[in-house]
């Protein structure tokens, strides 16, 4: 199937220091590209792929499941560790949570931990009964374009397949227990108001990493996909100075792949 404009994988071959870079659940890398973009100006080695499933139709999604998003960023992150000497990893929303289980997986191997909006948990009634309705019924309305900043759309699907739901459900959960073992510098950023992930999703997070190093900023301007939103800037202004504040060495710009 072809790829939903804008949703491309993006690629940038910087310098020493690298970040990688993880979207959300039914979206693509439309919502973090302009943040992409920023940090290679920056000099940065960037990566931002396409999770499995994504960026397509929503079909293509129901079949996969947490261990092929996970695997995918997995394994980007291998390839940027053999290029860059330091590596940071960052995400929105979902891409928040693949971001700490990284961190919490590889240790050493990254440097530090940027989210936005992170996801920790399915809420409400209807993640109770996923178990059993993703039997019965296929897919449940879409969660794209929570955005505050008129005339701006993310690209995502419309539909959420329930079988992919429920396979976030149980990631989540897994990711959860896992995050005593972040102990990197961690760098969360979230909105005051959220229509997607509530604020409690980035105070359990904040409640339960082993970091000491721990910046919490709040959005006060932008709604969920706030990386498309009016604290856009802001995101990627914060970001920068975090990775250099950690790295100072960034390297040379390079050349893009992804547009």
């Amino acid at each position: 199937m072809p790829v939903l404009p804008g949703a491309e994988p993006y690629r940038h071959e910087g310098g020493e220091v690298g970040v990688l870079l993880c979207h959300g659940f039914t979206g693509s890398p439309q919502s973090l590209r302009p943040w992409a973009r920023y940090l290679a100006g920056q000099g940065l080695t960037v990566s931002l792929p396409l999770l499995p499933g994504h960026g397509t139709r929503w079909e293509d999604m129901a079949p996969t499941g947490w261990p092929d998003w996970y695997a995918e960023v997995d394994r980007e992150l291998r390839a940027l560790r053999d290029r860059c000497s330091r590596v940071f990893v960052a995400g929105l929303s979902m891409g928040g949570a693949l971001a700490l289980r990284l961190a919490a997986k590889h240790g050493e191997g990254v440097e530090g931990v940027i989210v936005v909006n992170p996801a920790n948990r399915v809420h409400g009634l209807s993640a109770y009964a996923l178990p059993v309705a993703r039997h019965l019924v296929r897919t449940t309305k879409g969660i794209t374009s929570d955005i505050a900043k008129e005339g701006v759309l993310e690209s995502g699907y419309d539909r959420v397949p329930l079988h992919s739901a429920h396979s976030l459900r149980i990631f989540l959960r897994m990711i959860d227990g896992e995050l005593p073992q972040v102990t990197q510098p961690l760098l969360l950023l979230h909105s005051v108001q959220d229509h997607v992930v509530p604020a409690a999703d980035s105070a359990r997070v904040l409640g339960r990493v082993s970091s000491t190093d721990v910046t919490e900023i709040l959005l006060e301007q932008s709604y969920h996909v706030a990386t498309l939103d009016h604290d856009a800037d802001r995101i990627f202004e914060e970001s920068y100075a975090f990775i250099a504040r950690i790295a100072p060495s960034v390297g040379k710009e390079g050349t893009a792949v992804g547009g």
